[in-house]
């Protein structure tokens, strides 16, 4: 009788115990959130992930504050990511460069050292030259490359980087060597804007929401976007495919991720938060008036298009001699 006394005391011990844990697991987020974003405010990311912590606040009840990260190409905010508790407090904007890093070889980071939550965007990359560029079109400007290698530069990002790829995949599919134009490198489109219109570069490769304000002020005229269609938000500028008579789709990409080892609850309750927020009118108000594309994967296919994103990478990165 007494043994069985003793039975009901564990018993009731190991309820109190469950329940307490099943309280805390609710309760996340406990306390404000950390969203690291590898890129320099004012630009398209930094747009991106302030428009997704505004809406995850409200989502979550907690205060989710931007934190941007930058230098090495992204690699110090991506690093930083990695390095992360995971706890759910530390999480990340990751951009398409987190599959780059390691088949370059200039960090040893990659998607499989964070944990996918969900990806929220998806753009493809731009080409725009100063207003008073001896350019107007896009034919011209490949007729110069080819007549003059190495005479031309080109910024908006890190060697290896999305867009960088983007740019040198779309010169190698017009029979022109990708290392006929000089990178520059930049920390972002941001800094690559003002190179151009400064003529310090001749071209610059973004998303076309980074050159907007260049446009609307009349410094940058955007010559083509790498999509396979017009994007709605900006109808005047014509695919590269139009011009050339061959589709080339290539850009970035945006997602939420945290460092790898983020307990299934915690990841199952921010995926949920975030798709909320992106099929929020407002998040979609925002995007379309920005430019950005929307595209929603939670975290089964946001890890399967990294990794798929990760072998693409490396192939081109080889074929271009970026690699070790």
């Amino acid at each position: 009788m007494i043994f069985h006394n003793k039975s009901l005391v564990l018993s009731a011990g190991l309820l109190s115990a469950m329940f307490a844990a099943g309280s805390v697991q609710a309760a996340y987020p406990e306390k404000p959130i950390q969203l690291i974003v590898p890129w320099s405010a004012g630009g398209g990311t930094d747009a991106v992930a302030r428009q997704l912590a505004s809406g995850l606040e409200e989502a979550l009840g907690q205060r989710v504050n931007v934190v941007n990260r930058t230098g090495g190409g992204g690699i110090v905010g991506h690093t930083a990511m990695t390095m992360a508790e995971p706890d759910g407090y530390s999480l990340g904007l990751v951009t398409a460069e987190i599959s780059t890093y390691r088949n370059i070889g200039t960090a040893p980071i990659s998607y499989e050292d964070l944990a996918p939550v969900a990806m929220v965007n998806l753009d493809a990359a731009a080409f725009s030259v100063a207003a008073d560029a001896p350019w107007s079109d896009l034919e011209s400007v490949l007729a110069d490359i080819e007549e003059n290698p190495g005479a031309y530069t080109v910024s908006g990002a890190a060697p290896g980087a999305a867009y960088h790829l983007a740019f040198s995949g779309f010169l190698n599919q017009q029979g022109i060597d990708p290392n006929a134009v000089t990178l520059v490198p930049s920390e972002g489109a941001a800094p690559a804007m003002q190179e151009v219109v400064a003529g310090g570069v001749n071209f610059v490769f973004s998303s076309l929401p980074e050159s907007e304000s260049m446009r609307e002020a009349g410094r940058v005229e955007t010559l083509a976007v790498f999509a396979n269609e017009r994007l709605e938000a900006f109808a005047d500028i014509p695919t590269s495919g139009e011009i050339t008579g061959e589709p080339w789709a290539a850009g970035t990409w945006r997602g939420l991720v945290g460092p790898d080892g983020l307990p299934d609850e915690v990841v199952e309750t921010l995926a949920d938060a975030t798709q909320r927020v992106y099929e929020s009118q407002e998040f979609q108000d925002f995007m379309a008036s920005r430019g950005f594309g929307v595209e929603w994967l939670g975290p089964q296919a946001f890890g399967d298009f990294m990794a798929e994103a990760d072998a693409n990478n490396a192939e081109i990165i080889d074929k271009l001699g970026l690699g070790e």
